[in-house]
């Protein structure tokens, strides 16, 4: 059976949940239950690395894929394999996944209008105090598409590209698509994702397909992860969330699929140096706006963070956002957007002049720094300020990193291979110099944690911590620079 079986059909379903320890096993029990209950003719199998009592209808294999305690949900990709005759459907998840049978259904409904390459994916929800709603995968640099939005038959569908949902479900012949891809059947293995995520992800990542969540039946795609332990730490809440997704879906009814500002992703481990589009508040970047300062232009805008405590505060903010869904709850509380690429947004800003110009974490994202930053001097008068806020790419602690040959910084510098500059003081510094700017200050943003013992005591810190071995040890700084 696949995408256009009937929905009164029985499909064969085997389930495979990985299940490491015991922490989880309450979670483990409520998941079984749900697919027990099925309509669907489904058999369950646990993979865990040690034995533990499970009911007598499901399979419990133990043993892990290498040393790796971590690499255990990659056992379930061998499972499936050996028996892809056996069953029309294929579900992976980890052990607090709660999928129910309206998921599986709505799943092979929309399968039967997708194309052989795109596969429908889920996204987690998580319930909080008061039952609210928190997104977990929704956070740092991942983020809607706005150009994959699509339409295929009743179904609206969009890119999410955080691939990661803990889950995935294949029908049979998709995954023979899988495998036969060759990047199905492989040893455990990380990169962008650690080994627990990387599995969960590899049919998206390496296998030829899209992974596509229908935003216009979402309610359908969503599954609870029933840990809520991201609650209150990581995520959106389910305002935020759907304002982005309404703007997605007024998108698609026009022709125009906007595309992004730039390229937001580097291709480093764990994407390292990505663009944050939930970027956190710096009091040092805002200590460093000058006082008499009463516009603001934010080059590549993210949820606005930034940009809604200086419109508090009564200035006047200007932005030029990454994309039009990130940005929509900034437009909302009051933030000018000015939509399109960077010549683009220059042009329609031609005869604006702005107190001072905010690069949050995007410059080292261009392919040429210099050129963005020429294209908006226009805007300067001689008085104004420029902020340039980016990695510290040679700091100590990420020196330290490549002398031990880890992989965090494997072709570092090369922007053909990592869609990053690299960044440093002095690479910025000359990035003015070649724009006609002249960088006058740079500070370092300390690691919270770091930053947190310097409160303690500021003045001994201080006083054993000069600024240049501050600013050494900072994985992020800051320039102000001013019209040469």
């Amino acid at each position: 059976m696949d995408g256009g079986s009937k929905q009164n059909a029985r499909p064969r379903v085997l389930v495979a949940l990985a299940s490491h320890g015991t922490s989880n096993d309450r979670y483990l029990l409520r998941v079984a239950q749900e697919y027990r209950g099925m309509s669907f003719d489904v058999d369950i199998v646990i993979l865990s690395n040690l034995k533990k009592r499970v009911a007598p209808d499901i399979e419990l294999l133990v043993g892990l894929p290498s040393r790796n305690p971590w690499s255990l949900p990659f056992a379930h990709k061998k499972l499936f394999a050996n028996r892809i005759e056996e069953y029309d459907m294929f579900v992976y998840s980890e052990d607090d996944i709660l999928i129910t049978e309206n998921n599986l259904r709505a799943f092979l409904k929309v399968t039967a209008t997708l194309r052989e390459e795109e596969l429908a994916g889920f996204l987690r929800i998580e319930k909080g105090p008061n039952n609210t709603v928190n997104y977990p995968d929704v956070h740092a640099n991942f983020h809607w598409d706005p150009a994959s939005i699509r339409s295929r038959g009743a179904y609206t569908l969009a890119h999410f590209t955080n691939d990661h949902a803990a889950c995935y479900v294949l029908t049979r012949n998709q995954l023979k698509k899988a495998i036969k891809s060759g990047g199905f059947l492989v040893k455990p293995h990380e990169w962008k994702y650690d080994l627990l995520c990387t599995a969960a992800t590899d049919p998206y990542t390496q296998c030829g397909f899209t992974k596509l969540i229908p935003i216009s039946h979402l309610a359908d795609f969503t599954v609870h992860h029933l840990s809520n332990k991201y609650v209150d730490k990581v995520g959106v809440d389910e305002a935020e969330f759907n304002a982005q997704v309404d703007v997605l879906l007024e998108l698609a009814k026009t022709e125009c699929r906007p595309t992004p500002l730039l390229e937001t992703e580097t291709t480093l481990w764990r994407g390292m140096y990505s663009k944050d589009y939930y970027e956190p508040l710096s009091k040092e970047l805002i200590s460093m706006i000058p006082p008499q300062t009463r516009s603001v232009l934010s080059i590549g805008c993210g949820s606005g963070t930034t940009e809604c405590l200086l419109a508090e505060r009564g200035l006047r903010v200007v932005a030029v956002p990454l994309d039009p869904v990130i940005c929509s709850g900034a437009a909302a509380r009051g933030i000018e957007m000015v939509f399109g690429g960077f010549h683009t947004a220059k042009a329609k800003l031609q005869n604006e002049r702005f107190d001072c110009v905010l690069y949050l974490n995007v410059l080292h994202l261009a392919r040429d720094p210099v050129k963005i930053l020429s294209l908006f001097k226009d805007v300067l008068s001689l008085q104004s300020a420029i902020l340039i806020q980016t990695p510290h790419m040679l700091c100590a602690p990420t020196i330290w990193r490549r002398l031990c040959n880890t992989p965090h910084g494997r072709d570092l510098g090369s922007y053909n291979h990592t869609r990053a500059r690299l960044t440093s003081p002095g690479r910025v510094r000359r990035w003015c110099h070649s724009a006609g700017l002249k960088a006058e200050k740079t500070v370092g943003i300390l690691d919270p944690r770091v930053g947190k013992i310097r409160n303690l005591a500021p003045g001994i810190v201080r006083a054993l911590t000069p600024d240049f071995i501050e600013l050494l040890m900072a994985p992020e700084f800051i320039t102000l620079a001013h019209k040469g």
